[in-house]
């Protein structure tokens, strides 16, 4: 069930039958110099409709819910700000894992539910101060899908389950599912997501999206609910590339308080140079042992190839089989992470009630098990609470830093004299099974590599196989994150694909 922490319009019933407007599938170019304010404006325009379609699809019709709570007013302060910032007053959701100073800040938990910190994350200050407006929360996959290994994702306790816009028995993946669903509806002008392993690049494929990873330390992670000290990262989630540049442009940024940040190389402008990337004389590494085993992913893929050798770039095979050694390793690093960092956040909450440990929240869990456990358990909890050994944690990531870095991405690019790494982003979406599970399956994506490593990975859309949005995953080495959004501009500029339209329906055969 979702909540609203503002009163919005009541246009009732009559708005789940309204027309709904067809949102445009094809990339915008980067406006042009002195065509900013123009392009700004445009967004404004669209405000109000971005508020139309969410009473009309989320609260009403096929009930996507992707969003937790929203403001009516954004249309207003959206208007206040025109010409302010980079982002000229366009409209931004906001991953409900993510302080904003409107909304209490849940992670999907009713743990958290009266979790209203009355602050703005830094990065969303950032975003504020450089024209943004927050337009509302997202739904998740509760505490950001750590919680258990055998969850669904897009549902929390809070928002319920997310569906997908293009076939709403679908799955919306990832722990940013609701940022995914939401700007794939039309619902704000881009969103906000988080990833540790997959959460912003899964959600963005199955959801025909641009979604964008940053090395971690580009961008603030105080006050965002944590799991992972070496892995999380906030990132942009947006229609196109240059959308999702500009977007991370106004929340990068250095923060005294998130050590990792100082470490960051930025750029001042990630839209920079997008309009005239190229990839003539690119080298460029495909993955193939990551394109899995489905013949119409593969049929998609090499199709994406084909555009970038009619771009220009030329492409090498790139032999990699991730050693079993990096998967014994990565789930204690992460439970490790997960304990320490969790109780950190929860006691440091300036509110009064609900959990101040990691602890605490597996007692509130087993207390409220009919809301919080009915379709999936805590195990991954509270192997976390046991996961204490300080030495082990140690060698285990120095053994993922080795094998991601020096003798993973490093080695490929090195080895190979390739610029950035490619493969497809995941498969289709899958029917969402809240009894059985999530089904992840093919074998497909490498986004992995750049998760543990902590290096940029952006994924573009690619087509789709029979109407579910596929998507191409990039890859670069540390701090290139502006290289490797260049190369996502060139090759959206290269992309021959037909891109699927949003269905607001449950899935049906091609043609009927």
């Amino acid at each position: 069930m979702n909540h609203r922490s503002f009163a919005r319009p009541a246009l009732g019933l009559l708005l789940a039958t309204c027309a709904v407007p067809a949102l445009s599938q094809n990339a915008s170019p980067p406006p042009e110099a002195g065509a900013a304010d123009r392009a700004a404006m445009a967004e404004l325009l669209a405000t109000d409709e971005y508020i139309l379609r969410i009473q009309a699809l989320d609260d009403n019709g096929p009930r996507l819910n992707a969003v937790i709570d929203y403001d009516p007013a954004a249309p207003v302060k959206a208007r206040q700000l025109l010409g302010t910032g980079v982002l000229r007053g366009r409209t931004v959701l906001v991953k409900d894992n993510v302080e904003t100073a409107e909304w209490p800040t849940t992670a999907g938990s009713l743990a958290l539910k009266d979790n209203a910190t009355g602050r703005d994350a830094p990065l969303i200050a950032l975003m504020r101060k450089n024209g943004g407006v927050v337009l509302g929360k997202t739904n998740l996959s509760e505490w950001a899908n750590i919680r258990s290994d055998n969850s669904t994702s897009g549902w929390s306790a809070v928002g319920g389950l997310t569906r997908n816009p293009f076939a709403i028995d679908r799955n919306t993946c990832g722990s940013s599912s609701g940022s995914g669903a939401a700007i794939a509806a039309g619902f704000a002008w881009a969103a906000i997501g988080t990833e540790t392993n997959g959460s912003i690049t899964c959600p963005a494929s199955i959801n025909g999206l641009v979604g964008f990873k940053p090395s971690v330390g580009i961008v603030s992670r105080t006050h965002v609910v944590p799991i992972s000290s070496t892995q999380d990262t906030a990132g942009p989630m947006a229609k196109t590339v240059y959308d999702a540049a500009l977007l991370l442009t106004a929340i990068a940024g250095e923060d005294a308080a998130d050590p990792v940040t100082r470490e960051a190389k930025r750029v001042k402008d990630y839209t920079e140079g997008l309009e005239t990337a190229s990839l003539k004389g690119v080298r460029i590494g495909v993955l193939r042992s990551a394109v899995g085993s489905r013949p119409d992913v593969k049929a998609l893929f090499e199709a994406a190839l084909a555009d970038l050798t009619r771009a220009g770039a030329v492409l090498v095979d790139v032999e990699y089989a991730p050693p079993s050694e990096m998967w014994g390793a990565s789930l204690p690093v992460l439970l490790y992470e997960l304990r320490v960092e969790m109780d950190k956040y929860l006691a440091g909450r300036p509110v009064s009630t609900g959990p101040r440990s990691l602890a605490e929240v597996v007692a509130f869990n087993s207390a409220n098990a009919r809301e919080e456990l009915r379709w999936f358990g805590q195990e991954l909890f509270e192997q976390a609470l046991e996961t204490n050994d300080a030495e082990a944690y140690e060698k285990n990531l120095a053994t993922l830093r080795r094998l991601t870095r020096a003798e993973g991405i490093d080695k490929l690019l090195a080895d190979n004299k390739v610029a950035f790494l490619v493969a497809p982003t995941t498969g289709p979406a899958w029917t969402t099974d809240l009894v059985n599970g999530d089904n992840f399956g093919g074998r497909i994506g490498a986004g992995y590599l750049a998760a543990i490593a902590g290096y940029p990975h952006i994924t573009v859309p690619m087509g789709a196989v029979e109407g579910l949005p596929v998507g191409f995953s990039i890859m670069g080495g540390q701090w290139q994150d502006h290289d490797v959004l260049k190369a996502g501009a060139a090759y959206e500029k290269a992309r021959t694909a037909v891109l699927p339209a949003p269905r607001f329906r449950p899935w049906r055969p091609a043609g009927e």
